[in-house]
């Protein structure tokens, strides 16, 4: 009896089991569900945009895609730091001259194509570059196709009520353009610098050299009053003027010699008091010349009686270092420092300017009290004219105008990867060079920090180190880099 009882319930058994299995498989139809799929980690927040130049060309002020995060995690990268409390000079702009040549060239161009171009050069687009400071000539310079001032006389005659003087070359090109510009950007600023006096001015009666007469002192003066009260009138209002383009330099054609003691004797007796009388607040730069005399803007500035109209001091750098525009601002930390010419060679090669130019004129000048950067000639045809006869005949625009074609050269790129990310009214803000990487920093009117980064070296990981945190970023050999939080 047991064994049947045990026989009984082990069938009683199987068919529950049985019954349970039909049931589960005549109600879903289908095997059991898969586990569900793993989540990927949440995609890391993009804090830094990054935009890029190479060296070889392969990549030309282009935004990058890399996913740049702000963490904490340490590394054994170098470290750049960016501190945004340490605020030193304000930025007046990034931009480059507006040569006769220059204006010719972009006015030759057809309607449309000068419109675009204007606003790439001078908008505040995201395909503008945002150029902010201009230098022009008073008068001809070298980059112009022939040389001329706003007063000039037969030979032998003189115009001491100034009674010729007429804007008459700059109505005819330059003037147009810059209303032009200033449409676009009507807070672009302006500078204005002489290449040559008046020849009747002059010692030796020619555009080439010499020097300015000190009986013709008060007229010269009177000269730039008509000059800006001039241009003011036609709408074009100079921010500064220079006295004299490389004033050591006589060799150009068209130049002038005017050594510092002539300069400060100039400014204190006849130019200063000229602009108090009439009123004009155009700042006054002296020396416009370069780095390796700055014992000439401090003999000036040394000067009380001159140093009472002057602004500041203007530099370039085909001789000398960059470190003497810091040397000037701290004998007199009131006065201001520009930087004001470097050209590109129609024989130099695209990576070596960028990198020299990065870490000189923008780089360089910023981290030395530089209010502003600027290249040397906008814009040049194919040939690298127009010049004046013995004037600059290698010197490289930042673009080459063929007809309407239109070449970005190394220059634009070099001022673009300031002007298009640190607008006028930015500030310099303290940042480290570390190894081959040099930087300068900039928090801009609207609380965004900008870094620019040039790689003198191979390529490099390193990183950027604001308010306690890290962003890991890396530069090819040879490039340049602007970050922007």
């Amino acid at each position: 009896m047991k064994s049947i009882k045990k026989l009984l319930i082990g069938l009683a058994a199987l068919i529950l089991l049985m019954s349970g299995s039909c049931s589960k498989n005549s109600t879903s139809g289908t095997n059991p569900p898969p586990n569900p799929p793993v989540q990927p980690p949440p995609a890391l927040p993009n804090d830094v945009d990054y935009w890029l130049t190479k060296g070889d060309q392969s990549v030309l002020l282009k935004k990058q895609n890399d996913i740049l995060s702000f963490g904490s995690s340490q590394n054994v990268n170098v470290n750049i730091d960016v501190d945004s409390t340490n605020k030193m000079q304000t930025v007046d702009g990034f931009g480059y001259t507006l040569t006769d040549g220059s204006v010719s060239l972009i006015n030759g161009l057809n309607a449309s194509t000068k419109a675009d171009l204007l606003q790439e050069l001078f908008g505040n687009s995201s395909n503008s570059i945002s150029v902010s400071y201009l230098r022009i000539s008073i008068g001809a310079s070298d980059l112009s196709a022939d040389t001329y001032t706003y007063d000039d006389m037969p030979a032998g005659e003189t115009d001491v009520n100034l009674d010729h003087f007429s804007l008459a070359p700059a109505k005819a090109g330059l003037i147009p353009l810059l209303k032009e510009i200033l449409a676009i950007n009507p807070n672009i600023k302006i500078l204005g610098s002489p290449w040559s006096a008046p020849v009747w001015m002059k010692d030796n009666n020619s555009f080439k050299g010499g020097s300015l007469q000190q009986k013709y002192y008060d007229v010269y003066s009177s000269f730039f009053v008509k000059y800006l009260q001039q241009m003011k009138a036609e709408g074009v209002s100079l921010d500064a003027i220079t006295i004299q383009n490389e004033s050591l330099h006589g060799g150009n054609n068209p130049s002038m010699v005017m050594t510092a003691a002539q300069q400060a004797d100039f400014i204190k007796n006849h130019l200063g008091p000229a602009f108090k009388n009439a009123g004009i607040t155009t700042k006054i730069i002296v020396y416009d010349h370069n780095c390796d005399k700055p014992e000439y803007p401090l003999e000036i500035l040394n000067d009380a009686d001159a140093r009472q109209y002057v602004d500041g001091s203007a530099f370039h750098l085909y001789g000398g270092d960059i470190s003497a525009l810091s040397k000037v601002h701290y004998a007199y930390p009131e006065k201001n420092v520009y930087f004001t010419e470097q050209w590109t060679s129609s024989e130099g090669n695209f990576e070596g300017d960028l990198k020299w130019h990065l870490k000189n004129v923008v780089i360089g000048s910023m981290r030395n009290w530089s209010r502003n950067a600027l290249e040397w000639n906008l814009a040049n045809d194919a040939s690298f004219g127009p010049h004046t006869e013995g004037g600059c005949t290698m010197c490289k625009g930042a673009l080459t105008i063929s007809r309407s074609v239109i070449t970005r050269n190394v220059a634009y790129y070099i001022i673009a990867h300031a002007s298009k990310f640190v607008p006028a009214g930015s500030v310099r803000i303290e940042s480290n060079n570390s190894g081959n990487l040099n930087t300068v920093a900039f928090l801009t009117p609207s609380g965004k920090k900008v870094l620019i980064v040039e790689n003198d070296g191979n390529a490099v990981s390193f990183n950027i180190r604001f308010k306690n945190k890290w962003v890991v970023a890396s530069l090819p050999a040879s490039a340049v880099g602007t970050y922007i939080w």
